[in-house]
């Protein structure tokens, strides 16, 4: 597993590519795993702060308690064919939950305000857009143990 930082230092014209996807609207969906097994989708928020991500939750929701039973997560940016760097992006990982107080308050959270704060361990970074000039979908993907790879589909 990786962290931010590290993939930003081994691939960082895609690292700053997912970076600008996830950033162009506020809000991600992100899937853990239920108790028996089968998919959630949720909505998010994704922070890139300190060479981390970042996943905040409130205390008790569903989602954090997928994610403290199983920790396999993965996240997505919403699709925008507008953009210089179009389509979409997606991260995966293994959400670990910070409890430190200090660092909870500094991520936004009031003195004593009980949330769920996650770092995500990052195991497989994507982007996958349209190259309008060739005409082929491009995925283009950082994964932990086969490094950087891009696949052209027409």
């Amino acid at each position: 597993m990786a962290t931010w930082q590290e993939i930003e230092h081994e691939v960082p014209e895609l690292a700053a590519h997912i970076r600008a996807a996830m950033g162009r609207s506020k809000h991600k969906t992100m899937a853990t795993l239920r108790k028996d097994g089968s998919p959630r989708i949720s909505g998010t928020e994704v922070e890139f702060t300190d060479g981390e991500v970042w996943l905040g939750s409130m205390p008790g929701s569903v989602k954090a308690r997928d994610l403290l039973r199983d920790p396999r997560v993965a996240i997505h940016s919403a699709s925008d064919e507008r953009m210089e760097h179009p389509g979409d992006a997606k991260i995966a990982g293994r959400a670990v939950e910070v409890t430190d107080p200090v660092l909870k308050e500094r991520f936004g959270g009031p003195h004593g305000q009980n949330f769920h704060l996650f770092r995500v361990d990052v195991t497989e970074a994507v982007l996958t857009y349209v190259d309008y000039d060739t005409e082929q979908l491009v995925i283009e993907s950082w994964r932990e143990g086969s490094g950087h790879r891009v696949v052209r589909r027409k």
